[in-house]
């Protein structure tokens, strides 16, 4: 009989983490990961396919989640407020005691960049399944693929956001308040001036005196 092993896919979530930033993602073996979380190798291929599923596990979920929120947004929800449904549905994601993890996992991302390709393509999943809702809402494609580029901006600034805030703040109130931030700024643009700079250029030898 297999011996009972509590939370086991966090506890080897946390030692992966861990590993992977004293040591660097390349350097840490499956079996280390294991070893520091108290549990063994055939337990950690039960939970995830391979040492990089531990950053990347749930992709397909969390884009059928915010996909499934936009589509079951009531009646005549705007298209700011289905991706206001959105945010929320993955807000049990970014609990405080995973803050830390967030941290964590964005060094060991940024510092490889393979790690880096394959979060931009768990986005690209994301923003297919969002697309596609708002379009089965009956948003014009313009607007869909819009609405998903500003809601993905929200999700990230919320992201970065919550993992470095200090005070507290619950990611609902950040992912909130980045959207309103980037809707004002979109019905804004058609005010905005942007300046060139003015080119600067040193003086020549001598030009300086004259």
């Amino acid at each position: 009989m297999a011996r009972w092993e509590p939370n086991a896919p966090d506890r080897l979530v946390r030692a992966a983490l861990a590993l992977f930033v004293e040591r660097g993602y390349d350097a840490t073996t499956v079996a280390e990961i294991a070893d520091r979380a108290g549990l063994t190798k055939s337990t950690f291929f039960r939970h995830f396919a391979d040492k990089r599923e531990v950053l990347f596990g749930g992709q397909g979920e969390m884009a059928d989640r915010v996909a499934d929120a936009i589509r079951d947004a009531p009646p005549g929800t705007t298209v700011v407020g289905c991706l206001a449904v959105a945010l929320d549905a993955v807000a049990d994601n970014f609990t405080e005691e995973r803050r830390e993890l967030a941290l964590q996992r964005r060094l060991v991302i940024d510092a490889h960049s393979e790690l880096q390709e394959r979060e931009l393509l768990k986005a690209a999943r994301v923003r297919t399944a969002v697309t596609q809702a708002l379009r089965d809402r009956g948003a014009p494609d313009a607007t869909a693929r819009l609405a998903t580029e500003m809601g993905l901006l929200a999700l990230t600034a919320s992201y970065h956001h919550w993992a470095e805030a200090t005070d507290g703040r619950p990611y609902p109130e950040i992912a909130h308040a980045a959207l309103r931030d980037l809707q004002k700024r979109a019905t804004e643009l058609g005010a905005e001036r942007v300046e060139a700079a003015a080119s600067k250029t040193e003086p020549g030898p001598g030009e300086a005196e004259r």
